[in-house]
């Protein structure tokens, strides 16, 4: 017989959740009590995504990320090199390629010239290549990054890297860093939301909008095209308003009682999904409706009426963030132009006019209703284009990690500010390098969130989006 005391040979669970001081009770009663403090004119709100305090005051209030998946050619698009024309078709100087390794070319390509035309714009004196003629609206409104480095030069793990700070899948991306931290505005729509536009989605798919080892609920949640974002968000047949609100009052409350016993937090997370599509069922469809705005706001993105695009992606990013989502990104593809079915030519002439009036018209709309401030967008791809050629059926550019360029605009963003520089042939930055890292502790530090103490711990360490890496870029931000 053993001669253990009873309260001894309980387990330590059983102890504290008898002692009411349980995970599942702390947690239950941090919910209650802050609804117990909710304003009374405001529905309740006990999901995970309820609005935290930053640890500072912030200058963003949302995140719009354009990503441009496949690596746009800086060389191309932003960055006019005359010495890559006088020098086209000689090698690189060995000094440039040693130790270096590429995802195709090897170390004697040859440096290949740029034939777009060129032009100097705004205030800044931004130059942007014939290719981007609607850019020339926003020059002033931009924070241009000349300098970007990352790690990693293939697309998978590049774009992984972007999103969630390592190359290694199954960390939580940007997105779900920014909700963890801050929640959502929004009491009817996912705190993280995902656009995806082109023939298909970009390579890394859902672990570049995980959520990781963080609780699901935030995860970024992919919308579909047309007034139905959401598979069965729709009642089946039969089954109105009231009785569904019926069965999901009664989910919610079995699900609590659960809560109250183990204290999972994927537990919070089926009540918080539950309830987020119950309240969907009338948002979703209202957000995706387009009817309603002006002919001159659907002429300013180029939106086609009822016909899926980048463009209507973009007002749609504009609606979210009226409506309080905290982070959205859209994907637009293809920019992997190495040559053949991709090229310099074409090609790249068609993808820049998907993409090129709704980004200039995002800014100039969020602008001129007074939500650019409080908006930061992001634009840019997981890396930039070589300067020397790659040639397959036609002459292309491969994946370039040392010297590339990105844009961001509002959010306490300098605007206006051109920031960075690479060589002469545009190889390696020389001047205001910005890793990756440190545009991602940048973007954080904007939303009011501290990259080194926004932190999760999991098997045994903590975590964040910036690893042990990572500087606030004070240059660029108001």
């Amino acid at each position: 017989m053993s001669s253990i005391p009873p309260l001894l040979a309980r387990s330590r669970r059983h102890f504290f959740h008898e002692c009411g001081v349980g995970l599942g009770s702390i947690a239950l009663g941090t919910l209650l009590a802050r609804d117990a403090t909710a304003a009374p004119d405001k529905p309740v709100r006990r999901d995970p995504l309820v609005p935290r305090p930053s640890h500072f005051p912030a200058k963003a209030k949302a995140v719009i990320y354009l990503f441009m998946a496949g690596a746009p050619s800086q060389l191309e698009l932003f960055e006019p090199k005359p010495e890559l024309n006088k020098l086209n078709g000689q090698k690189v100087p060995d000094s440039f390629t040693k130790g270096k390794r590429f995802a195709f070319i090897k170390g004697d390509a040859k440096i290949l010239g740029n034939t777009r035309k060129f032009g100097t714009y705004g205030q800044c004196g931004m130059t942007l290549s014939e290719l981007l003629p609607h850019h020339r609206d926003i020059v002033d409104d931009v924070c241009w990054l000349r300098g970007m480095k990352t790690d990693v030069f293939n697309h998978g793990p590049a774009k992984c890297f972007v999103n969630t700070g390592s190359p290694q899948f199954g960390r939580p991306s940007m997105g779900a860093w920014a909700t963890y931290g801050l929640g959502s505005e929004s009491d009817s729509l996912p705190g993280f939301v995902v656009l995806q536009s082109g023939p298909r989605g970009p390579r890394g798919g859902a672990a570049l909008y995980s959520s990781g080892f963080l609780p699901s609920v935030y995860q970024g949640v992919p919308f579909l095209k047309g007034t139905s974002p959401i598979l069965d968000l729709a009642p089946p047949p039969g089954i109105d308003a009231k009785r569904q609100g019926e069965f999901t009052d009664a989910v919610r409350d079995l699900n609590r009682l659960r809560l109250d016993v183990t204290g999972d937090p994927e537990i919070a997370t089926r009540i918080a999904a539950y309830e987020m599509a119950y309240r969907m069922q009338t948002a979703a469809p209202e957000l995706m409706d387009l009817s309603k705005e002006t002919k001159d706001t659907l002429d300013l993105y180029g939106v086609a009426a009822g016909k899926p695009s980048f463009a209507a992606n973009c007002l749609l990013a504009r609606r979210l963030v009226e409506r309080g989502v905290r982070f959205i990104q859209l994907y637009h593809t293809d920019w992997d132009h190495h040559g053949g079915a991709l090229d310099l030519g074409k090609t790249l002439d068609q993808i820049c006019k998907e993409v090129d009036q709704p980004c200039a018209a995002l800014v100039k709309d969020l602008k001129r209703r007074g939500l650019l401030d409080s908006t930061l967008v992001i634009w840019g791809g997981e890396f930039g284009r070589t300067p020397m050629g790659e040639s397959r059926e036609t002459i292309g550019r491969d994946h370039h990690i040392d010297a590339y360029t990105m844009w961001l605009a509002g959010g306490g963003m300098k605007p206006g500010l051109i920031y960075g520089k690479s060589d002469e042939i545009g190889y390696n930055v020389v001047e205001n390098p910005v890793h990756v890292h440190d545009l991602q502790a940048t973007i954080l530090n904007q939303l009011g969130l501290d990259h080194l103490k926004l932190t999760y711990r999991f098997q045994g360490r903590d975590y964040r989006l910036t690893d042990v890496h990572g500087n606030v870029m004070k240059d660029i931000v108001t």
